[in-house]
């Protein structure tokens, strides 16, 4: 199978590592070919920290990746989250020496790169620049400029910011995984990517990923990113509460937090128990449901006031920047009996699990339609979104006459859609950093 055809995401979380292989079949869809699972031993809170065990991690999953699908993995796009990633606004603009030609590709380019060089703090890195909405000579609210007359170039920017070291610590562990890394994504954009459906983006919704280590979440409106944030609390502060509380061992208060625990405690009765096993030879442990139900309440409360806070803070309560599509969670900790509903009533917003099976061939294994692997489903989307669009971007016209030629470019242009066109430049851009971050892991060797 040619290596086009297949695209690997490879998603380093906190408590589980995957390594999803897949490709778009005939209709469209995209098709799981082989998944590989492990157990994440050296990442707290979506950071490295402890390089040896993680590549070990990757290895395993990769390999059983390889095992289950019969291919090779050479090439992964590999998610980034973790506490130090925060976002900023930032509107910059660039003057045209020639007002009498169109705004081009290359125009975007320019202004994006401009962003590229802010000052940022000692230590940080810009991950992603993204384009909000333009404004061409004083004139506002232009989604898609290209093709457009004007002197003075004007964007609103969505940046994300991260850790230098954070962000090379992965990209080492890849490397001395055996694996080229193709991109880095933001991990709450490829949830989203994974379990949105345009029509919410469009409307406003905010999606909050529940992770083992850290919540991640993704405002959009209007079709465009507005906001993103690392809430630095997953599923993983739950199991230590249950674990300090209930004083049992972690593996213990995992089990019983995926098998009886839920959000709301007022369902469960007063002598609903659970027994478990004493540690050698000691006597079981008798637990009371209603107990454990109000261990998990008041962490998952403060997670979904946390991610409340971020949804506050973008705006809104402001008429205009309303969600209108509401709340959609996703991740491992979307599976938490009962979160819907506490949700709806922490922030009054109408809510749904994402289940990541939108984009997924029809056949796909109802496992992996869990919230768990949303991350995954959609980094291996964005690797065979930006496969499909590299040949497209190289192709040239079969054109004599220069004047023509122009005239047929700026004509494909206008009639590509804004969608096709913004995901087109985000692309460009990033691949420039991605090399960037690419040369500098071979030269550290």
């Amino acid at each position: 199978m040619a290596d086009q055809e297949i695209s690997v995401g490879l998603d380093i979380g906190t408590t589980k590592i995957v390594a999803m292989i897949g490709k778009n079949n005939e209709y469209g869809k995209m098709e799981i070919l082989g998944i590989g699972k492990s157990k994440s031993l050296g990442v707290h809170r979506g950071v490295v920290n402890n390089i040896t065990q993680t590549i070990q991690s990757i290895q395993q999953a990769v390999q059983e990746a390889e095992a289950n699908s019969g291919l090779e993995i050479d090439q992964v796009t590999v998610g980034i989250a973790g506490q130090h990633i925060r976002s900023l606004q930032h509107s910059d603009y660039i003057t045209r020496p020639n007002s009498d030609e169109v705004i081009n590709h290359d125009d975007i380019d320019r202004l994006c790169n401009q962003v590229h060089k802010l000052v940022m703090l000692p230590g940080e890195e810009i991950i992603h620049v993204l384009p909000q909405e333009y404004k061409v000579d004083g004139q506002a609210e232009v989604m898609q400029p290209i093709g457009m007359y004007g002197g003075r170039l004007e964007a609103n920017f969505h940046v994300v910011v991260g850790q230098v070291t954070s962000i090379r610590n992965i990209g080492r562990c890849v490397k001395s995984a055996g694996l080229n890394l193709s991109a880095v994504t933001l991990e709450p954009l490829a949830s989203a990517e994974a379990v949105l459906s345009q029509e919410e983006k469009e409307a406003g919704v905010a999606l909050i990923d529940i992770g083992g280590g850290t919540t991640d979440l993704a405002i959009f409106k209007d079709g465009i990113i507005r906001h993103t944030a690392v809430i630095p609390f997953g599923g993983n502060v739950i199991t230590e509460d249950i674990k300090e509380g209930c004083s049992i061992i972690e593996k213990q208060a995992e089990l019983l937090k995926t098998k009886f625990g839920s959000a709301w405690p007022g369902e469960n009765k007063e002598n609903e128990i659970v027994s478990i096993p004493g540690l050698r030879g000691r006597e079981p442990k008798e637990i009371s449901l209603k107990n454990l139900s109000k261990i998990i309440h008041a962490r998952v409360v403060e997670i979904v006031e946390q991610a409340y806070l971020e949804i506050k803070n973008y705006g809104h309560e402001e008429q205009k920047k309303k969600l209108i599509a509401g709340i959609v969670l996703t991740g491992g900790g979307a599976q938490l009996k009962h979160l819907k509903q506490l949700v709806e009533y922490i922030t009054g917003m109408d809510t749904r699990i994402g289940y990541p099976n939108e984009h997924l061939a029809g056949d796909s294994d109802g496992e992996l339609t869990s919230p768990l692997y949303a991350t995954a489903v959609g980094l291996v989307m964005k690797s065979i979104e930006s496969k499909t669009e590299t040949p497209e971007e190289d192709e040239e016209l079969p054109q004599t006459d220069q004047v023509e030629e122009q005239e047929q470019d700026e004509a494909e242009e206008l009639m590509n859609s804004v969608e096709e066109n913004r995901q087109k430049e985000r692309k460009s851009i990033f691949e420039k950093w991605s090399d960037k971050f690419k040369d500098f892991l071979d030269n550290a060797e």
